[in-house]
């Protein structure tokens, strides 16, 4: 009976949470999409933490149902990911780095294209547990990525998500990310794709923990070459075993703090207000032309 009353209370805590299910359209192309089978709003007010490896308090999936992460991006390897999302109508979140978006703003605005959710990783991954890294240093890094992330998309802000490198979370930091309003995001299910080499491997371990958990947050690496190489047959095996894709969005945005926009600008080395991508800049011509 407990478990029976705990299980109708995880549905409809799931339910409060989301927003109103979008109906699948159709998927131009693939018939046997993944798609979205609902979209949730998340109030990120006073940081609340996502993913039970380290925050309890909120669990909003359903027996079945999946959100796919992305960690580290933007990277070169990222258009392989959105490729096998696109093929799929599916979407995801990523958790990007702010140093990485100033070196590749297109990829970055290719990840907005796609109507996927930017969260942030810090600007540099490094480690906010180590010890010497002091809370202004801290700061810096969670700030100065969010002011990274947004010169990089563009357009709009990053959403009110961020994820701590190692997904270690010190206390201090977490408090200073409720006073911003940002969502904490750890993990239901780590893929370990690092310490793989080839996309089968990694989509076997993914499998068979949620074989195991039945649903989950699922965490993956686009800077993995292998990774992002394998995701298409990941979708296609995530969908023949009959899982529930899961997009996140946040209720807000990140508004971004002007020091750390001043700081960030400066290393994106280029003239002031010059955000166009690279396509409409310059173009190839016929010959004679």
């Amino acid at each position: 009976m407990l478990m029976l009353a705990r299980s109708a209370v995880l549905a409809a805590l799931a339910v409060a949470c989301a927003s109103p299910v979008f109906a699948q359209a159709g998927c131009p192309g693939n018939p046997n999409a993944l798609g979205v089978t609902r979209t949730v709003e998340i109030d990120t007010t006073g940081g609340p933490g996502f993913g039970l490896e380290h925050y309890k308090a909120h669990d909003f999936l359903l027996p079945m149902e999946v959100v796919l992460t992305f960690d580290d991006g933007p990277w070169p390897t990222t258009p392989l990911v959105l490729s096998a999302l696109a093929a799929h109508c599916s979407k995801a979140t990523f958790f990007a780095i702010g140093k990485n978006a100033i070196a590749f703003p297109e990829i970055m605005r290719q990840v907005v294209a796609g109507g996927h959710t930017v969260g942030t990783h810090t600007w540099s991954h490094l480690m906010l547990s180590n010890k010497g890294v002091t809370p202004e240093k801290a700061k810096e890094e969670i700030e100065k990525g969010f002011s990274a992330v947004k010169i990089a998309m563009g357009t709009g802000s990053p959403s009110s998500f961020f994820r701590f490198p190692g997904l270690k979370g010190p206390d201090a930091q977490m408090t200073y990310l409720g006073t911003r309003n940002i969502a904490m995001f750890s993990t239901d299910i780590d893929s370990f794709d690092f310490k793989f080499r080839s996309g089968e491997q990694v989509t076997k371990s993914v499998l068979e923990k949620l074989e195991k958990k039945g649903k989950g947050i699922v965490l993956l690496h686009d800077f993995q070459k292998h990774t992002a190489s394998g995701t298409l047959d990941m979708l296609n095996q995530l969908k023949a075993k009959g899982y529930k894709i899961v997009h996140m969005r946040a209720k807000s945005n990140v508004t971004t703090l002007a020091e750390f926009d001043e700081k960030a600008r400066a290393e994106f080395k280029a003239p002031a207000g010059d955000t166009r991508p690279t396509s409409s800049v310059v173009k190839t011509v016929p010959p004679g032309n």
